[in-house]
């Protein structure tokens, strides 16, 4: 039997480069990057790219292979929202019907032949969820990713929050009852995963977020992170905390300087630190309100936004990666960290639990926690010889369960089973390709 490449219909609301860079923007691209490798063809379909974007041309170089076409979606956001794919009134109303169409040009393209597998990101294949099973020609793998419409990241909010959520969950929902297979990043997750989206365990596999571990090895990000350090007066004597993410109130960034303040307090012999926050978000300027108030901007940087390049040349200046979140779906930041053999002080949400190990690769801690943050802060400065142990044990338990390669492998026997169940030829894709 002729076995022709493989081909696969990767639908998103937004991915990296082309729109912003998040955890679910970056997990995008790194899932056509790894697929092009396996000679998988590709059709991504996703809004027009931002037209004011920072233009990073490698990345976007990966859109241009020859075995990738972009199917662009209009994404059309509410008159007053201004916010695209941030607010919680987009989400319910935008997204959705970009969803809508995205499923439905997806189930166009399967009942032409076209495509293989559907693999969609949260509600964005909702149009193709309402095709029935029985007419589908293409199955159907669905990851939710964070499931932030269904947890309460704020307690003083939470009632209002999961209200105004309710279309979101609905339409998420549908989209995991419609899947073929559902996605859960971490083992930790599959529970809830099912819960949360009324599927039944059989039809859960764990598929986690993955990392190129080469990224974290260029030789270049060694220059640019002296020169990084440079920049802001470090110290050659200073500990480098550095966390990374979208300033909102589930990153529990607020909870982080409450404890750095403790820090400062209670704890003078240990001052020669400094945190570095890169990342943006709706609650930066409350939080340089609170940096003021507490007196702390000569040990705190908002660094804002930051380019791939420079992201990774923090990681490679930084002591210890500081992940404070509330809420969590995988966390993308904190296994970048870990590839750059950095130990992590982490909270237990999400699926942080089976990245980061108490006292192996780092500490963990209860979300919200100030106090005990403010603790594995003083351990991580005071014994300062067992980072580097810690810090190679991360980059060890990312190579053995988190690399691209490992992770792409259980992906592609997760469509082979799919395409073995419905009787179509079983793929088997070649490692010969060139790396976009």
């Amino acid at each position: 039997m002729d076995r022709k490449p493989m081909r696969v219909a990767v639908v998103s609301r937004s991915v990296y480069p082309l729109h912003r860079y998040g955890g679910l923007e970056r997990h995008c691209f790194d899932l056509v990057r790894s697929l092009l490798v396996r000679d998988v063809r590709i059709t991504l379909i996703t809004p027009p790219p931002f037209p004011q974007r920072p233009r990073e041309p490698d990345a976007e170089n990966v859109y241009r292979h020859p075995h990738v076409t972009l199917k662009p979606v209009p994404y059309v956001t509410f008159p007053f929202s201004n916010r695209r794919g941030t607010t919680i009134l987009d989400r319910i109303t935008a997204y959705p019907a970009f969803g809508m169409r995205a499923g439905r040009l997806a189930a166009d393209l399967a009942a032409r032949d076209e495509i293989d597998v559907v693999h969609g990101m949260g509600a964005s294949v909702l149009g193709y969820a309402g095709v029935p099973r029985g007419t589908r020609r293409a199955p159907l793998v669905m990851n939710p990713h964070g499931l932030e419409e269904f947890g309460a990241t704020d307690p003083s909010r939470a009632p209002l929050k999961r209200m105004a959520y309710w279309p979101l969950r609905l339409a998420v929902r549908r989209c995991g009852r419609a899947a073929d297979r559902v996605i859960a990043t971490d083992r930790a997750l599959v529970d809830s995963v099912a819960a949360h989206l009324g599927v039944s365990l059989g039809v859960v596999r764990v598929i986690p977020n993955a990392v190129d571990v080469n990224e974290a090895d260029r030789p270049a990000a060694a220059a640019r992170a002296s020169a990084l350090a440079e920049r802001i007066g470090l110290r050659p004597n200073e500990v480098l905390l550095l966390s990374a993410g979208r300033i909102d109130s589930s990153k529990g960034f607020d909870v982080l300087l409450r404890a750095l303040v403790m820090l400062r307090d209670r704890h003078r012999t240990h001052e020669h630190w400094r945190w570095v926050l890169v990342g943006d978000g709706p609650q930066r300027s409350a939080l340089e309100r609170e940096i003021a108030a507490a007196g702390l901007q000569p040990h705190v940087v908002l660094w804002g936004r930051a380019s791939s390049e420079d992201l990774h040349a923090w990681y490679r200046a930084a002591t210890v990666f500081v992940h404070p979140t509330l809420y969590e779906g995988s966390s993308l930041v904190t296994l970048e960290a870990m590839a750059h053999r950095l130990p992590i002080i982490g909270t237990r949400a999400g699926g942080l639990p089976d990245k980061v190990f108490d006292g192996i690769n780092g500490w963990l801690v209860p979300p919200g926690d100030a106090h005990a943050l403010a603790d594995a802060c003083v351990r991580a400065i005071v014994d300062r010889q067992r980072l580097s142990e810690m810090g190679k044990e991360s980059r060890a338990i990312v190579e053995r369960d988190f690399s691209l390669d490992a992770v792409t492998d259980r992906l592609l026997e997760v469509y082979r089973e799919l395409l073995s169940e419905a009787n179509r030829p079983i793929i088997r894709p070649s490692h010969q390709s060139d790396r976009p």
